[in-house]
């Protein structure tokens, strides 16, 4: 199905809506869509520090599989 069948479609159930949890929650949808903040300019300078040292450390091989992370953890799950 094509986008503007998909949008149609999505139109017409938008118009018979009478939920109005439902129209507040696509109201915030589209704001939130429309902001366009990027998470990344959001979160503070450590936060990205720490990121890219996880990055590299990955990069470069500098990783625990996970089922041994599994392992060492299951007794706190």
């Amino acid at each position: 199905m094509s986008v503007q069948a998909e949008k149609l479609k999505l139109i017409e159930w938008l118009v018979g809506l009478q939920d109005k949890s439902i129209l507040e929650r696509l109201k915030w949808l589209k704001e939130d869509a429309n902001s366009a903040t990027d998470w990344w300019d959001e979160i503070s300078q450590t936060e990205k520090d720490s990121i890219e040292r996880g990055l590299k450390d990955s990069q470069a091989g500098n990783t625990i599989p996970h089922d041994q992370v599994k392992a060492r953890y299951a007794k706190y799950l």
